[in-house]
């Protein structure tokens, strides 16, 4: 299958400050540490940055951009969106599509929100998703920790079986692409 990585809203309002989640830094090196296996393996690496029109993450904002520490390099593709869901009404499918990728590997922020939305509608799309259980994060919400929150959703994705295309948990030192 040809893979491609979609990392999801890895920005700095969600990394630092208020709305920091839980363990972002060690999140970030994880995800580097994919990033790098993909494109030693030639397979695409996508930035997705969620944008608003105010807060945190709007759109040319400091909080907007992506985070300290996190690997983005020249060659590397990017997209916006502004839903939770990261294939609604943005390019994503279709360039997918033009790369040939029929299976994702899917990691970011927040667990619980863009990170489960956007693989909920891979599967929907046919694609097979990796979710790197290691590699996604969120904040606590005051009934549970974000820990137990993204412990959770890696649980809850992978036994989704209706769609055909399932959700394989896999570290983020266990994930391997094919050169």
């Amino acid at each position: 299958m040809n893979s491609a990585l979609l990392v999801i809203d890895v920005q700095r309002g969600l990394c630092e400050g208020k709305y920091a989640t839980f363990d972002a830094d060690g999140v970030i090196r994880r995800i580097n540490s994919v990033a790098a296996k993909a494109r030693a393996a030639g397979v695409p690496v996508i930035f997705i940055q969620h944008e608003s029109t105010d807060g945190v993450l709007a759109l040319g904002s400091e909080g907007w951009q992506l985070a300290r520490g996190l690997e983005a390099l020249e060659g590397d593709l990017y997209l916006r969106k502004q839903a939770t869901d990261s294939f609604h009404k943005t390019e994503l499918h279709a360039l997918l599509q033009s790369l040939g990728v029929t299976q994702l590997v899917i990691c970011g922020m927040q667990s619980e929100f863009c990170v489960d939305t956007t693989t909920r509608r891979a599967l929907a799309l046919g694609y097979p998703v990796v979710l790197v259980t290691d590699g996604h994060t969120t904040l606590d919400n005051g009934i549970l920790t974000a820990e137990q929150i993204s412990k959770h959703h890696t649980l809850t994705l992978s036994h989704i079986e209706s769609f055909g295309p399932r959700v394989q948990p896999i570290a983020a030192s266990e994930v391997a692409f094919e050169a």
